[in-house]
């Protein structure tokens, strides 16, 4: 029958759903730190950039855009020195799609692996809650067929099932929340991408190009 078919991959399948989730865990912690160190440089250097373009906001030196465009190293700095060649080769036509067009090739390599990190944040409690479904099958079909096993054995079976609920939850938080704070850092810098773009308009309209 098929209900005993499933209560056959219960007395085995509990035990997999925690392996399936020890490896999500272990990948999605690397995940976590490989985005972590990336886009923490990335963010000091953006943040850095602001703070030059407020600078030069204040007072009025718009003309620093020049001097930022030489900073290659940082994502501002390359983009403005896109643009800066475009400036002096086309003006300020098209200026804006440039900057669009470079953050929407950036973008990709910014939320790397992000979805993955989504993905297990919303369905590694699923994943656990199963496991414990599957756990407490087992812990009552080993009761039906073992009709000298007491409480204490049902209730040990059904506490271990309750494990899989638990490291689903381990699984899931940490990534949930890193995902989001990584979110934020890549917001942050497309913000300082798009606030590089208005600075270097400003500055094409000055030199009156």
């Amino acid at each position: 029958m098929l209900t005993d078919r499933i209560f056959a991959v219960a007395q085995v399948a509990d035990q997999m759903v925690l392996w399936i989730l020890i490896i999500l865990s272990v990948v999605s912690i690397g995940m976590i730190f490989e985005r972590f160190f990336y886009l923490k440089k990335i963010s000091g250097e953006s943040l850095i950039i602001r703070s030059r373009v407020k600078i030069a906001l204040q007072s009025q030196s718009i003309d620093d855009v020049e001097n930022l465009a030489r900073s290659l190293e940082t994502l501002e700095g390359r983009a403005l020195s896109h643009a800066m060649k475009h400036v002096k080769e086309s003006g300020s036509k098209g200026l804006e799609e440039l900057f669009n067009t470079f953050s929407l090739v950036e973008r990709p390599e910014l939320e790397k692996r992000l979805s993955f990190l989504a993905t297990v944040g919303s369905n590694a409690p699923y994943i656990g809650l199963l496991g414990t479904v599957l756990g407490i099958m087992k812990a009552f079909n080993d009761l039906a067929r073992d009709t000298q096993a007491g409480q204490q054995t049902v209730m040990a079976g059904i506490s271990l099932a309750l494990v899989a609920t638990a490291a689903g939850l381990f699984v899931a938080i940490p990534a949930v929340v890193f995902y989001n704070y990584f979110q934020r850092q890549v917001k942050g810098i497309l913000q300082s991408l798009d606030s590089v773009k208005e600075l270097c308009l400003v500055y094409a309209k000055k030199k009156g190009l």
